[in-house]
């Protein structure tokens, strides 16, 4: 492929992602300085700028997958100088809170921090990305039937929380405080 293709190539990727990109690793980064968050967006980018010959036809689940591995690469680069500094002062770090979009109704939210990573992670590719669970497989690197069954047990285990927490709260739906996408992105 030549170069100004490849270019092309990569503007056309570039200007189709990049909101969904962004939107995820901004629903992922919680309070993080919003420099943190465009740099895990511009290395997501780079990536695919090396390897645009590797992404297939549907990109988005490759490119969230890229993301998602820039986030942890993040996640424990910030754990290990926040550990060197502790170790330096002599303390222990503070347990590190996850943070989910703000608008979330307190139960939802305990419900979601309930869950195991990997479930809330299965849960959220597909409620708040709009990945099919094929897709969401792959951008978490494992087989549809294995990310089916986390998924499975996900919507089960937060629907068991969440009517726990209507019944000591009087009842309420859960299916109310569920987000719509576009109120997680405001």
């Amino acid at each position: 492929m030549d170069e100004k293709s490849r270019r092309g190539n990569f503007e056309k990727l570039f200007a189709e992602h990049y909101v969904d990109v962004r939107g995820y690793v901004l629903r992922r980064s919680g309070t993080e300085a919003r420099s943190s968050v465009e740099d895990a967006v511009a290395e997501t980018f780079l990536v695919a700028w090396r390897r645009l010959d590797d992404i297939g036809a549907d990109p988005l689940p490759w490119l969230l997958g890229v993301a998602r591995r820039v986030l942890a690469n993040q996640r424990r680069g910030d754990q290990r100088r926040l550990a060197l500094a502790d170790r330096l002062r002599g303390t222990t770090p503070p347990h590190q809170v996850l943070e989910l979009a703000p608008g979330l109704s307190d139960r939802l939210r305990a419900g979601l921090l309930a869950l195991s990573p990997r479930e809330r992670e299965a849960l959220l590719l597909v409620a708040w990305e709009g990945l099919s669970p094929d897709r969401a497989a792959r951008a978490t690197g494992c087989s549809a039937a294995a990310f089916r069954v986390r998924l499975h047990r996900a919507r089960r285990h937060l629907a068991g929380h969440l009517e726990t927490a209507g019944e000591q709260a009087g009842g309420a739906r859960p299916s109310a405080d569920w987000p719509t996408r576009e109120e997680t992105t405001r």
